[in-house]
């Protein structure tokens, strides 16, 4: 999952890399369909600009001692961004963004060590590591989305990638749609390269991820680990599919694989 330290540096370097690009769009680029195939970029930068807002609001409250900003603050920051114009979501994006960032940067190694985060929709508060690969996978994912709108062979960052791939799996609960499934119950084998990982793919009821090599498989799923994440984010669809995928036949297709990872 990644220290502190490891997160904040990726998040650190994903940001420098997608603010470079977003500094230099015109209004036409912020119009451009992104990778989220229901929002233009500038509504991918809509929602890592409030993201971030959100996420400064929350860790500050950590370091003031105070209970973390609630629903009706959320929804003022949305709101707000919502109404902004294209190129002011853009320049917002960088400005939150960077703040955001700077903040997670400025803490000292025992408060990275010690703070407890209330994220406002856990059961319990996080630890800076957790957050900040929190916002790294959410982050990563959306610079994919607008990369991938002027280089269709964009992938995932190598060093969030190699932080994502074995990281907490809980949050399927919420992204997965078991139904598609008709009641069927599979395992499959996933292979993984840059880097080497071997994931045992359990749909059923819940979707379950574990990192056993699986003694009987009802089919096997060989790819980039980038690729694999975007599978489970929704962002593996055509023509965004590398040519190094391989998915045994039978078991199950990339239909069902996408109906049971939608995406967000």
């Amino acid at each position: 999952m990644g220290s502190a330290d490891t997160n904040i540096s990726a998040l650190r370097t994903g940001y420098d890399d997608l603010a470079g690009l977003v500094s230099g769009l015109g209004i036409d680029d912020l119009e451009r369909s992104s990778g989220s195939s229901e929002w233009d970029i500038s509504q991918v930068l809509s929602h890592l600009g409030s993201g971030a807002e959100i996420g400064r609001a929350v860790v500050e409250a950590a370091l003031d001692g105070k209970p973390a900003p609630g629903g009706d603050f959320n929804h003022s920051v949305w709101d707000r961004w919502n109404a902004m114009t294209r190129r002011e979501r853009a320049d917002g994006f960088i400005e939150a963004n960077e703040i955001l960032v700077r903040l997670y940067e400025s803490l000292d190694a025992a408060t990275r060590e010690s703070l407890r985060i209330d994220m406002g929709f856990l059961p319990a508060p996080i630890d800076v590591a957790t957050a900040a690969r929190m916002r790294l996978n959410e982050f990563t994912l959306h610079a994919w989305d607008v990369h991938v709108s002027f280089d269709e062979q964009a992938t995932l960052r190598p060093d969030a990638t190699a932080i994502l791939l074995h990281g907490d799996t809980s949050m399927l609960s919420w992204i997965a749609k078991p139904d598609a499934l008709d009641g069927r119950r599979l395992v499959i084998k996933v292979t993984t390269t840059d880097p080497a990982s071997v994931i045992a793919l359990r749909l059923q009821e819940p979707i379950g991820i574990d990192f056993d090599a699986p003694e009987q498989a009802d089919g096997t799923l060989t790819l980039p680990a980038e690729a694999w994440l975007r599978l489970l984010a929704g962002r593996l669809k055509p023509p965004y599919i590398p040519d190094a995928l391989i998915l045994t036949e039978g078991a199950a297709d990339l239909a069902l694989l996408r109906r049971v990872f939608p995406g967000f």
